[in-house]
């Protein structure tokens, strides 16, 4: 496979466009799309943080394809991951269940008998049902024996085609050697990992007949470590504080210039108007720096307090942005609570497929009228492994509250007022507490009524 960071054309459409070329891919005037059902593409980062994307007040890091995609739809300032770590949050998105319901509680290591369980119902399986073809390509991290028979794979989840590998792309971003292509290893491959993904997302878009429905998920390694970013990226950022920190801005920005190539292939298919786009995170940056030359540390939660693996907002809320043309309108911004838990049921209603199990999650076609989202649940988080004294967190309108593990010592934040959780109102409004304690505390016994013990 070509490296595209070293052809000039593909360079000049990707690459240095970071502030210096910002010519986009359009359809030609007067072009119009016949109507056909919604497509659906998600692309989702692992370990970017709320604050690393320009449009989201970075100062640094140039992400100019996302900064225009923000611009052309809808920006979600309050969008959630289900976890504050990777495996969970993924699981959570492909169900609408809180994935601690089915045993997901953690990161997935390698050879872990811990998986998506095959009886868990996911929205790539009820869309393929109905006729989309589906695909997932980059970072799986759903079970620990991948590729193996002993667990359900991509395939058994309802993708069509899949490209991915287990956890990290291996050895790093660049030239990675564990990809496996439905059920076959790939093999060793020249490139970065957000550059190759993306190659295999428009060579299957392409071979998909005219106007077939599609659900699409690129689920990028960038810029989770180990970081490995081409020199044209990292050049970018001679004031950076470390090589290190400039390989992260790199990353971040090598990541930006696939998105880009995957936004211009869906306009020369002239796909645009008929495919709703979402951008988004696993979870928020990564916190702690074991690995010198990983640049682990080096993302940003904006003005959230906590980060990767806390259960204060840093840790949780991610960027989010969605293009619906036609739904969405260029400029907007939606400071209504998200979460990926509400993938499922979203997709699912424009796609008029309907929901018959329960879930976690809701619809949030309201966000678009700029309307409110009714939840029968309110969005919560668990987890055991979570830096810091909380474990449990919920979030019901404006307010959160976040629980010892004994669910009897509680903070509690006005998020409106106070987004970076400064002020704890846990005294000054008991009453409040007491409330949302009943709520959370009954939410969170059904959650673990039947918990899933793994065996070692």
């Amino acid at each position: 496979m070509r490296n595209h960071v070293h052809t000039r054309r593909e360079f000049l459409q990707g690459a240095v466009a970071a502030g210096v070329i910002t010519a986009v891919s359009r359809l030609p005037a007067g072009e119009t799309t016949p109507a056909r059902k919604t497509s659906f593409v998600v692309v989702m980062c692992d370990d970017l943080g709320y604050g690393d994307l320009g449009c989201f007040g970075h100062p640094v890091i140039k992400t100019p394809h996302l900064d225009r995609f923000a611009q052309e739809g809808l920006r979600l300032t309050d969008c959630y991951a289900s976890a504050p770590v990777c495996s969970p949050s993924r699981c959570g998105m492909l169900t609408g269940r809180i994935p601690h319901r089915y045993g997901i509680y953690d990161w997935i290591p390698a050879n872990s008998p811990m998986h998506l369980p095959r009886t868990e119902i996911t929205v790539a399986r009820m869309l393929q049902q109905a006729g989309y073809a589906t695909c997932l390509v980059g970072k799986w991290h759903c079970n620990g024996k991948f590729n193996s028979p002993e667990q359900p794979q991509p395939g058994d989840a309802g993708f069509d085609h899949w490209m991915a590998t287990q956890n990290n792309a291996r050895p790093s971003h660049r030239n990675p050697d564990n990809f496996v292509r439905n059920g076959t290893p790939v093999g060793p491959l020249e490139g970065f990992s957000s550059h190759i993904v993306v190659d295999e997302a428009i060579r299957w878009l392409k071979s998909l007949e005219a106007g077939k429905p599609f659900c699409l998920f690129v689920w990028f390694h960038e810029p989770h470590e180990p970081i490995a970013a081409d020199k044209v990226y990292t050049d970018m950022y001679p004031k950076a504080e470390t090589p290190e920190q400039a390989a992260y801005f790199g990353d971040v920005t090598q990541m930006d210039a696939a998105f880009g190539r995957l936004m211009a292939a869906l306009d020369e298919m002239n796909r645009r108007n008929d495919t709703l786009v979402m951008f988004t995170s696993d979870n928020g940056p990564e916190t702690l720096k074991r690995y010198p030359t990983a640049a682990r540390s080096y993302g940003s939660p904006g003005p959230l307090r906590g980060m990767k693996l806390w259960l204060y907002e840093g840790g949780m809320r991610v960027p989010g942005i969605i293009r619906w043309p036609g739904r969405t309108r260029p400029g907007q911004t939606s400071s209504e609570p998200v979460t990926n838990l509400d993938v499922l049921p979203t997709f699912c209603e424009i796609a008029g497929v309907p929901v018959r199990h329960n879930i976690d999650g809701a619809s949030v076609l309201n966000i678009f009228d700029g309307k409110p989202v009714q939840r029968a649940t309110p969005l919560y988080w668990q987890y055991r492994a979570a830096l810091g004294p909380n474990k449990v967190a919920m979030r019901d309108g404006d307010w959160k509250l976040l629980a010892r593990p004994d669910l009897k010592t509680f903070e509690l934040y006005n998020l409106r007022e106070d987004p970076s959780e400064s002020r704890d109102l846990a005294e000054k409004d008991p009453d409040r507490v007491r409330s949302m304690a009943e709520r959370l505390t009954a939410l969170h016994a059904d959650i673990n009524r039947n918990p899933v013990i793994w065996k070692k």
